[in-house]
């Protein structure tokens, strides 16, 4: 084995970084707590496409860097194998084995340094397996037809599609990018095997292998410019800690859901709501607050401002629509003033911009607001099943009326209770 020179960065460190990364944190903040330099950490989350190519948890069957470093210090003042064995409850073998294989050999001696040992296990613990999709070339060329949504003429042709522009490497935010519209998801590609090709064992792979071929670098058989063709268009995995209790533009750090006393959770206290703004036809918008305790409901009128329809509209001009930032506040406020002050304790909202103006709304009515974590509707359980339920959903806004009149209220109710 050729000499290491500069050891790199010790797995040991990079699976605390990826358990950083598991808390929620960014990768430069991920590698700064683990003692890596920020550029490293970005190094590391973009190579392995935002998901870890390491087994987080320690197995106590191998040696650890803290314990290879006691066999360097016990090896200095002169100990020999069995009396190093004793002291760190391992086996005389084990101990002589790490000294044989993986001993320093520059300048034709053999010593044994942690670090160096370190460098030498973890190379030797790499085992790399090819990817599935890299090996079987009549299973990527379906995965990858699919994954582009590839339409055949009758003849067999493939038609080149609408062009889109080039990939570059980010996020795919806009949907008219996209190749067709109705390219396959990797769940829809691995269960569609199983129709297609019942008796061929070969032509089988999961969703999560699709994934992993087309996130991480060094797993190779997918292009990395397919991701564009999934339906959410990120170029990276992102953790789904990172948008849990995660303040972000409008929301603070003080009004994320966790601050949220925790007597509105048991719904013991009555006085706390779950409110959301609904928009149905011709942009005509409502807010709902529902309390958590008796579920008792009013609707917020959002009438459209002089000149809807008629002025032109300007960006970052003022929302004739009735529902920006101002218009929600005044509703709101006009709304729970007429509430006892009891009975304004919380009031819980998603993650929307017409609620920007929250601060100015507890300042008036003395209502603190909290707001649920992104793309998390059961936080908000009681408003969204009184959305459903009660008010009929869509059908509140179309003239379909509740869902009840249509006779699918109770599959309605029980989709929204599950």
């Amino acid at each position: 084995m050729k000499s290491p020179g500069r050891p790199s960065t010790r797995r040991e460190i990079e699976r605390l970084f990826w358990r950083e990364i598991a808390k929620g944190l960014t990768s430069e903040d991920a590698a700064v707590a683990v003692g890596a330099a920020p550029a490293v950490g970005t190094r590391w989350f973009r190579h392995a496409g935002g998901m870890p190519q390491i087994d987080l948890a320690v197995s106590g069957r191998y040696l650890s860097f803290a314990e290879r470093e006691e066999i360097a210090l016990l090896r200095v003042q002169g100990a020999g194998v069995r009396e190093i064995a004793q002291q760190l409850g391992r086996a005389p073998s084990t101990i002589s084995r790490e000294l044989r294989r993986n001993a320093a050999t520059r300048g034709g001696r053999l010593e044994y340094r942690a670090s160096v040992a370190q460098w030498k296990a973890d190379l030797v613990a790499r085992r790399p397996k090819e990817a599935k999709l890299a090996g079987n070339e009549r299973l990527r060329e379906y995965v990858q037809d699919r994954l582009l949504g590839v339409i055949r003429a009758p003849d067999g042709t493939v038609l080149p599609g609408p062009q889109v522009p080039e990939w570059k490497g980010r996020n795919k935010p806009h949907r008219k990018d996209r190749r067709w519209a109705n390219a396959w998801s990797p769940e829809q590609i691995a269960a569609r095997l199983k129709i297609d090709f019942p008796e061929d064992e070969s032509m089988r792979i999961s969703h999560e292998a699709i994934y992993q071929s087309l996130y991480v670098e060094s797993r190779g058989g997918l292009k990395r410019e397919l991701v564009a063709c999934l339906r959410t268009g990120r170029a990276l995995r992102v953790p789904r800690a990172r948008s849990r209790n995660k303040p972000g533009g409008h929301v603070t750090e003080e009004v994320v859901i966790s601050q949220r006393p925790a007597e509105a959770a048991d719904r013991a206290v009555p006085g706390h709501w779950e409110g959301d703004l609904i928009i149905g036809l011709n942009r005509s918008a409502i807010g709902t607050l529902v309390e958590r305790t008796t579920r008792y409901t009013m609707l917020v009128h959002l009438p459209r401002a002089e000149g809807y329809g008629t002025v032109p509209r300007t960006k970052n001009g003022p929302a004739l629509g009735g529902y920006g930032a101002v218009a929600m506040k005044d509703a709101l406020a006009t709304t729970m003033t007429i509430v006892p002050d009891q009975l304004r304790r919380s009031l819980t909202w998603d993650r929307g911009k017409e609620l920007s103006a929250h601060a100015q709304l507890t300042v008036e009515t003395g209502l603190p607001v909290y707001f649920a974590d992104p793309h998390a509707p059961w936080q908000r359980a009681t408003n969204e099943n009184t959305y459903w339920c009660s008010l009929g959903g869509p059908g509140f806004f179309d003239g379909r009326g509740p869902a009840g009149s249509s006779g699918d209220s109770e599959n309605t109710c029980r989709k929204a209770f599950r």
